[in-house]
């Protein structure tokens, strides 16, 4: 994807709207839910009012309710959801009425806005830095106050549909800890997953965007990624804290470390990298819980041994689904980035019969697929704006394809002729299904329980 040239507009938007104002937010207890609606404004001229929604009538969900550390959440929920309304126009100055936050929370901020918008600002053509792009003002002297609530020994495993977050929950499941699926905004394949696995219960958080932000992007307005997986963080406490669960376990690999361009360091998964759950731990232990456990339980893993684990759980080949373009329908679009990586990454485990059931085609026989190709494996030096794989992952995966047959498709014999392929040729791949990254949060038992999977 080539980067547009908008920074003459990042400039004008800026001057236009010098000030992003977090003005309030409500917080609305019924029988049913807990609501949070945040009250956001560009300038004083454009008006923006999202959702969360928590369910509290379930049995499991907890009757407890710390009315301070709710506050706590819910004015960090509206810093993080803010982020999506004040990309818009990138205003210099972020005015926050209600709270007071020091030094040490205004430079976590910063950096996670930053690095987070990484994508944004490359795709944008945005010449900023982390020092400049961005102030905070605070208008009160108030100071958040931390939960103060017990939790049990439960685990909260947020589910996106895709390979990770089943194979997860698949693996946590026959420990003897209670799994609790944690599901944003609901769609056929995490309602899937969830049926699939056997599970009968899931904490289900509604979220909604203000439509204002549409009408300004249609507009004209500056537009991009940002970082989901640092919302969903922050949703998962909420979750956490209302069905009383420890541990939160994500689904992030290692491979999410690496940057999508090596060169500036933008990375799509900047808040499903390591840096980031770091980071986020620190966070929440000194200014939200500190009884929370936020760890990723495939951390020690590639997406190649994350491949090979969801190659063994058939009953959810014919309901996952990874591929954003597609996911309205509810089907592969077969035509984009994420369609052709988890093709690769599987098809070095499953046979091409397996592979024609769950995709419809032979991706790899699609020649007019290989501008992807060429990003995925490292032909092109930026790799697709998607969560995919490092270019180990991608390389590795087609080696072991080679090795399974002499009758190659059209891209695998298209890799053979390249350099890249002359680059890997002697490459282990079993070293590499048998590595486990030393970087991780797992607490001993969950370590126990990943590696009782491994052998």
């Amino acid at each position: 994807m080539k980067p547009s040239n908008n920074h003459q507009k990042f400039i004008e938007l800026r001057e236009k709207h010098p000030r992003f104002i977090f003005d309030n937010y409500t917080l609305t207890k019924s029988s049913t839910e807990l609501k949070i609606k945040f009250q956001f404004s560009l300038n004083d001229c454009h008006f923006f009012q999202p959702e969360i929604r928590f369910p509290i009538n379930n049995d499991f969900i907890s009757s407890d309710f710390d009315e301070a550390g709710w506050n706590n959440l819910a004015f960090h929920l509206g810093m993080i959801e803010m982020l999506s309304y004040w990309k818009c126009a990138c205003s210099p100055t972020i005015v926050i009425k209600q709270f007071k936050l020091n030094k040490d929370q205004i430079d976590w901020w910063k950096k996670l806005y930053y690095h987070g918008l990484g994508e944004f600002f490359y795709l944008n053509g945005i010449d900023t830095n982390e020092d400049d792009f961005v102030q905070f003002e605070c208008e009160s002297d108030e100071i958040l106050q931390p939960f103060d609530l017990n939790l049990q020994n439960k685990v909260l495993v947020p589910v996106g549909g895709g390979k990770d977050s089943i194979v997860s929950l698949e693996t946590l499941k026959k420990s003897d800890l209670e799994i609790l699926p944690l599901l944003l905004n609901p769609n056929p394949s995490r309602d899937r997953t969830v049926e699939t696995a056997g599970i009968s219960d899931a904490f289900i958080v509604s979220r909604t965007l203000d439509k204002e932000l549409l009408k300004l992007n249609d507009e004209g307005y500056l537009n991009g990624h940002t970082p989901f997986s640092a919302l969903l963080a922050f949703i998962s406490i909420g979750a956490a804290i209302l069905s009383k669960s420890k541990h939160i376990a994500l689904s992030n690999e290692s491979s999410a470390n690496e940057a999508t361009d090596l060169e500036s360091g933008a990375n799509h998964q900047y808040s499903k990298s390591f840096e980031f759950e770091s980071d986020f731990r620190n966070y929440l232990k000194k200014y939200i819980h500190s009884d929370v456990n936020y760890f990723s339980f495939l951390r020690p893993l590639n997406e190649l041994q994350i491949a090979k684990l969801f190659s063994k759980h058939q009953k959810h080949f014919a309901g996952f689904r990874s591929c954003n373009a597609g996911s309205k329908k509810d089907i592969w679009c077969c035509n984009c980035s994420k369609c052709l990586f988890i093709y690769i990454i599987l098809a070095a485990f499953l046979d091409e019969e397996r592979m024609m059931e769950i995709f419809g085609e032979n991706l790899l026989n699609r020649e007019d697929l290989k501008h992807i190709f060429n990003e995925l494996c490292g032909i092109h030096p930026v790799k697709p704006f998607e969560c995919v794989g490092s270019y180990d992952d991608v390389n590795f995966a087609l080696n072991l394809i080679i090795e399974k047959s002499e009758n190659h498709p059209y891209l695998i014999q298209y890799y053979i002729d390249s350099s890249i392929s002359k680059k890997h040729q002697h490459i282990n791949s079993l070293s590499y299904l048998k590595a486990i990254n030393p970087e991780h949060f797992l607490e001993a038992n969950f370590e126990q329980i990943l590696n009782s999977e491994l052998i």
